[in-house]
């Protein structure tokens, strides 16, 4: 049985003291359903409410800004001719006067599973401007596409926190945005008026190819759901200056530099019989981002185990593998990362300064592995409070 996402429940689960509401969307390329239609036409030729007004995250509502970091402004969208408002550009928080004709907002964004994804953020963000103002927001529920159980990595810590982490959760969450919307609602929102249209058939070990949904790229470098599996470990890559694919066909799988020993480097990790994993040495030139048009040389992480891979474990196991072979070249970026201007991104992505100060003294990665367990047994029982399958 296929599963039903919120997009294509809403129609019978609306809820019923909004009908005829004036609404606003939040939406993106992946706001669709399993048919294609996006959620801008469904919800123009809609009866039970009034389409007034767009919203985009990151990347904007057609996925038009390649890379990560670019702003996009709004304006008119040009085939509805709706207002469109950019909360990736000068503001990320909605304005209370952009919600200042709806009675609603309605969310309907496909998030990855993991915690720096900007998705989930803007979602925090409109929450905070819908309870100042008192107007309702419904969450279209989607797929984790990396499962519904299996968590990974450390919890934000307080002082961490920047547009790739406003909460606490690990670096893998194992919630679908709704729960993650009825985690924020009711720890930080209190007097949040906030709707949830869930799933049906959804299962939480299900992966997103085994749901019969279409897969649209939720961000122009999150292409397939091989992405998505490895992307919870290899985005903090972004806080190094070791490329993490981007520019290649195969972003986040694969990851070099021109300085690095590919065959090296992929020996040294097999010998660590990572679960799930198969790795191969490579060499790509990526055409944009870190070391464009320059030959590197690396690795393609090939998960041949989806169901025991981790990701986080894989990444930081390369970690300490670079830093004890190139302790002069392998380097951490400086700011600014995603709008944070004084902590390096490492610590903003890891969520902590830790993570960094145990792989430049060389912890072994078994241990930082072992000692994220008991954050993540604390967070969960927070979590339990909150799923909804």
């Amino acid at each position: 049985m296929s599963v039903l996402t919120g997009l294509q429940q809403v129609k019978n689960k609306w809820p019923i003291h909004l009908k005829g509401a004036k609404v606003g969307l939040v939406c993106h390329p992946a706001s669709i359903d399993n048919e294609y239609n996006h959620a801008v036409d469904i919800f123009q030729k809609a009866d039970f409410c009034k389409l007034t007004t767009l919203f985009g995250p990151q990347h904007g509502i057609k996925g038009h800004t390649q890379d990560n970091m670019i702003e996009w402004e709004g304006g008119i969208d040009a085939v509805t001719g709706l207002k469109l408002y950019s909360l990736y550009g000068k503001h990320r928080q909605p304005t209370e006067q952009m919600f200042a004709n709806l009675d609603a907002i309605v969310i309907d964004l496909q998030d990855v599973g993991a915690r720096y994804y900007t998705f989930i953020w803007t979602m925090d963000l409109i929450f905070k401007t819908a309870q100042a103002c008192g107007i309702e927001v419904v969450v279209l529920d989607r797929p984790n596409p990396i499962n519904g159980i299996d968590i990974e990595g450390n919890v934000l810590q307080k002082g961490f926190e920047s547009f790739v982490g406003l909460r606490p959760l690990p670096m893998r969450h194992a919630m679908t945005i709704a729960e993650i919307a009825n985690y924020f609602a009711g720890e930080f929102y209190p007097s949040l008026k906030l709707n949830l249209i869930l799933m049906h058939s959804w299962q939480r070990e299900m992966f997103f190819d085994e749901t019969n949904l279409p897969w649209v790229m939720p961000s122009p470098n999150m292409p397939t759901l091989d992405t998505a599996i490895v992307y919870p470990g290899g985005c903090l890559l972004e806080a190094t200056n070791v490329s993490e694919g981007r520019g290649t066909t195969r972003p986040f799988e694969i990851i070099g530099a021109p300085w690095i020993d590919a065959e090296n480097l992929s020996a040294k990790l097999k010998s660590k019989q990572l679960s799930g994993l198969q790795v191969r040495p490579v060499g790509f030139q990526p055409t944009f981002q870190k070391y464009a048009n320059e030959l590197c040389f690396g690795v393609q992480l090939h998960v041949v185990d989806r169901k025991t891979f981790k990701s986080v474990e894989a990444i930081t196991a390369i970690f300490d593998i670079l830093k004890d072979a190139y302790p002069d070249k392998f380097q951490w970026k400086n700011p600014p990362y995603e709008y944070e201007y004084t902590k390096l991104p490492i610590d903003i992505l890891a969520g902590c300064s830790d993570y960094r100060v145990r792989i430049d003294a060389q912890t072994s990665w078994q241990a930082m592995v072992d000692s994220y367990r008991l954050q993540i047994d604390i967070f969960n029982k927070t979590r339990q409070k909150y799923l909804l399958y």
